[in-house]
């Protein structure tokens, strides 16, 4: 044909959209991930202006003026400030299309298995005034996180998964497209780096910020302590003196300081499997528990759900992109999948039981 060349602009882009406390994930079908970035964005507090979105934001953290906040807009994976979610979907989004794309991208967007109705209508209402496809399509996250880390969800046999992100910890039973039990917990990342902050500041009287926390759980956080013993040196202001510091923490007392945090989140895994039904069950010892979020990276993690539980559990591969592979690969699966999930009058409160602890 002789305008074949026209046709990239006039397809829509079909797009799966990790919407995380911490980071925002785009998986683009064809492209792979295309955007990974913090879910931060910085505003001009005189009239609300967005002068910079994800790593550009994040980097002047705790470094602005009075006239400047760096805020999250997602509070446990949900909208806290809906206008500057909409306005940080709209920067992303904008990277999905590009400059010449005429046609709005099809898009799925993840949020929480427990969400209400009201929330899913936020999501939907942002994303698609952001420039998404309307209608914008949603799926809960441990749904999505199966599907990207390849999980046959499509059997009638038992799956289940643990997502652990940066504002819930979401562990869930899945079987023929469906999720059949689930747990939501606010704990996961976010917490586990407050949990940090608080351990430095009373047991070494110095204070460091969320960013500094967060560089410490990568760099020597463990669930369980390590033999070999890592160190790091951390930079903050001494609560006593108000003077610039520096100290050297262990992974033995990170591991102590996160211990609390952790079991939470074992208890959240163990909730699930004591209401899973016993055929269901059964699958899942054979199978085994799967992580996937940026907290399933955490050292040996698995191996203390392992302990607690007595199920084998394994990291899935790239588990930070799963939820978003996975809700990008589901568009392809549009029919089905929506006919396990409830209607815009119906909550996945209802259709999904689970218990959300604060």
């Amino acid at each position: 044909m002789a305008f074949d060349f026209l046709a990239p602009f006039f397809t829509p882009k079909r797009a799966g959209i990790d919407l995380g406390t911490a980071n925002i994930l785009v998986y683009v079908k064809g492209q792979g991930i295309v955007v990974n970035e913090p879910s931060v964005v910085a505003k001009h507090n005189r009239d609300g202006a967005i002068l910079a979105v994800g790593n550009e934001a994040r980097a002047m953290q705790g470094r602005t003026p009075g006239t400047i906040s760096v805020i999250r807009p997602m509070r446990d994976g949900v909208i806290a400030d809906y206008v500057t979610t909409e306005a940080m979907l709209r920067y992303f989004i904008g990277q999905i299309t590009g400059r010449f794309n005429l046609i709005r991208p099809e898009v799925m967007i993840t949020v929480p298995a427990g969400v209400t109705s009201v929330e899913q209508r936020a999501v939907r209402d942002a994303a698609e005034q952001a420039g998404a496809r309307k209608p914008a399509h949603l799926i809960p996250e441990p749904l999505a996180a199966a599907i990207g880390a390849q999980i046959p969800i499509a059997s009638a046999r038992g799956n289940m998964v643990v997502n652990i992100g940066g504002g819930r910890t979401e562990a869930a039973v899945i079987s023929l497209f469906g999720i059949v039990v689930s747990e939501s917990v606010r704990m996961a990342g976010d917490r586990i780096d407050e949990a940090i902050m608080a351990y430095v500041r009373r047991r070494h009287n110095l204070i460091i910020g969320e960013k500094t926390a967060e560089e410490v759980k990568i760099a020597i956080g463990s669930a369980l302590p390590i033999e070999e013993g890592l160190k790091t040196q951390v930079r903050g202001r001494d609560q006593l003196s108000g003077l610039p510091k520096t100290i050297t923490l262990s992974s033995v007392e990170i591991a102590q300081a996160i211990q609390d945090c952790l079991g939470v989140i074992v208890q959240t895994v163990r909730a699930v499997l004591e209401k899973t039904p016993p055929e269901l069950a059964a699958d899942i010892i054979d199978r085994g528990i799967v992580l996937t979020g940026g907290g399933a990276l955490l050292r040996h993690l698995d191996e203390l759900l392992t302990e607690e539980t007595g199920v084998p559990c394994y990291v899935a591969d790239n588990p930070l992109e799963c939820v978003a592979i996975g809700a990008g690969i589901a568009l392809d699966h549009l029919d089905i999948i929506e006919r396990s999930l409830p209607t815009e009058e119906e909550t996945l409160v209802g259709l999904f039981p689970h218990a959300e602890q604060p």
